[in-house]
């Protein structure tokens, strides 16, 4: 973490992170060819002027053979296996079609999997609540549960 002085300038930390110096100013070449005097390259002499050139040479080329990439072959998709059984939410709906009073999701849950609902969830009755939160929510009053009261939910058409 960096530390600010009154300066607002950043300083280096315990880690050595902090501002790292500018980079060195553009190389100037000389006309014969060699860096101007306090130069460093890193060995290299860059003659921007060149470099210039070269590269929009070369994209004019390109631009004017218009290469394409070669097709790639896409796997084939894998034919998508049906579902088993009852959804959560599905028997849900049911479970508390049958209650005669507002249930609380883990009562819900344990009456879903009696019911045939199968599930490889270590908290089915969390995944219940989130799903008929969410249903309440995005479906409004076309929703097929409602909430009676904390944690508890009811038939839509039901009240208790």
């Amino acid at each position: 973490m960096a530390t600010k002085k009154k300066t607002g300038k950043t300083t280096a930390t315990k880690r050595g992170k902090g501002k790292t110096p500018p980079p060195p100013a553009a190389i100037a070449v000389t006309q014969e060819g060699a860096p101007a005097p306090g130069d460093i390259s890193g060995g290299r002499v860059v003659d921007e002027t060149n470099a210039r050139e070269r590269w929009a040479k070369k994209a004019q080329e390109a631009a004017g053979k218009q290469i394409a990439a070669p097709a790639k072959a896409r796997p084939a998709a894998k034919p998508k296996k049906k579902r088993e059984g009852l959804s959560g939410l599905d028997a849900a709906a049911q479970v508390l079609a049958k209650a005669k009073e507002p249930l609380s999701a883990k009562a819900i849950a344990e009456r879903a999997i009696a019911a045939g609902w199968k599930t490889n969830g270590a908290t089915p009755h969390a995944t219940l609540y989130s799903a008929m939160i969410r249903e309440i929510s995005t479906k409004g009053k076309a929703s097929r549960f409602a909430k009676s009261g904390k944690g508890r939910f009811t038939a839509a058409g039901k009240e208790a």
